[in-house]
């Protein structure tokens, strides 16, 4: 019996007539859903955990807390920002814009859930770290790396809301509504 002749038993990710699994996945008619906020919470918070763990063994055997994640997420977020507005302005045709491909919309889809999870994580990791030094700040350097960890869960909060504007700026207007946007 080949591979094609065997029953998968639904392991397929989307059959006719069957929603595809996973979040922000396929539906029946193939179009996909926003990320939403659960998956992205679940994320942070295990993410938390494990930051805060790790924090808690070595601590006394890490260097100081890297300080270059906050441009590094900013400048992430800048760069979805920006994309996000013009891929909008191109979905929408406004003038002076050359209509945007699917595929090159889809790839942009997929760059904004890759970076909303991305950010959850960071944002996860440095808030562990963040609760873990708060109890720590007699001493200069847990001082310094709670700071770092804050500025770092900041930047990773704005490079989520970058990745969720960018998500939502690829989504294609309706045909029998035109100002409301459907899902991309």
């Amino acid at each position: 019996m080949s591979r094609d002749d065997q029953d998968w038993d639904g392991d397929e990710p989307s059959r006719p007539g069957r929603p595809g699994r996973g979040a922000g996945g396929p539906d029946e008619e193939g179009r996909l859903h926003p990320i939403g906020w659960r998956v992205p919470l679940a994320v942070a918070v295990a993410s938390a955990l494990v930051g805060y763990a790790l924090v808690n063994a070595f601590y006394s055997t890490l260097p100081p807390l890297p300080w270059t994640a906050v441009p590094t997420l900013l400048l992430l977020a800048v760069g979805e920002a920006i994309t996000g507005h013009h891929t909008r302005r191109r979905i929408r045709r406004e003038p002076g814009t050359e209509p945007i491909e699917a595929l090159s919309a889809a790839r942009l889809v997929a760059l904004a859930k890759a970076s909303a999870l991305f950010a959850s994580v960071a944002v996860g990791a440095f808030g562990g770290a963040a609760v873990y030094l708060a109890g720590r700040l007699n001493t200069p350097l847990p001082t310094e790396d709670f700071y770092t960890s804050l500025a770092t869960m900041g930047a990773g909060v704005v490079l989520f809301a970058a990745a969720v504007f960018l998500e939502w700026s690829c989504r294609v207007p309706d045909d029998d509504a035109e100002g409301e946007p459907g899902a991309a």
